[in-house]
């Protein structure tokens, strides 16, 4: 399996760093994993001019990369799921992509276009924060589906 982890964020170093890259590791062990941070001038003028500019921006980066697999976008108003059923969300797919979005979320279109709308919960979120949480489950929804101790 392949899994694309794409957010609307900037590359930088961060304390959140080596956990991400604990999770990748033991992630690695069922899955191969991209985490693509995306950040360009055009997401900075879109920042300055309005939220609608700014969710227009994301989905023209974002909207290339969808169909390349079973494509979920982290939304608030999607669905909440418990570890188990994301853990459903893993099994028996060749290749997902999560979607994260910038501050000002996601367009309608771009959510409707998505396989699966999930929430992470009614709590906002940063980016970093989300990622973590993500990477996390993502992790326990494998240990979920191959027996693993790790999720009980």
């Amino acid at each position: 399996m392949k899994i694309d982890i794409y957010s609307i964020a900037k590359k930088e170093r961060s304390t959140y760093d080596p956990i991400y890259k604990d999770y990748h590791k033991m992630i690695s062990k069922f899955s191969s994993l991209d985490d693509i941070e995306i950040f360009n001038k055009d997401v900075t003028k879109a920042h300055a001019l309005s939220r609608e500019a700014s969710q227009a921006v994301y989905s023209k980066i974002l909207k290339p990369n969808l169909n390349k697999g079973y494509s979920i976008v982290l939304h608030p108003k999607g669905k909440k799921v418990d570890s188990f059923e994301f853990s459903k969300l893993l099994s028996d797919k060749i290749s997902i992509q999560f979607y994260i979005g910038g501050a000002y979320g996601f367009e309608d279109d771009f959510v409707k276009s998505c396989d699966k709308a999930i929430s992470l919960g009614d709590l906002t979120l940063s980016h970093k924060n989300a990622k973590l949480i993500l990477l996390e489950q993502i992790y326990r929804g494998f240990t979920i589906l191959n027996n693993h101790p790790y999720h009980k």
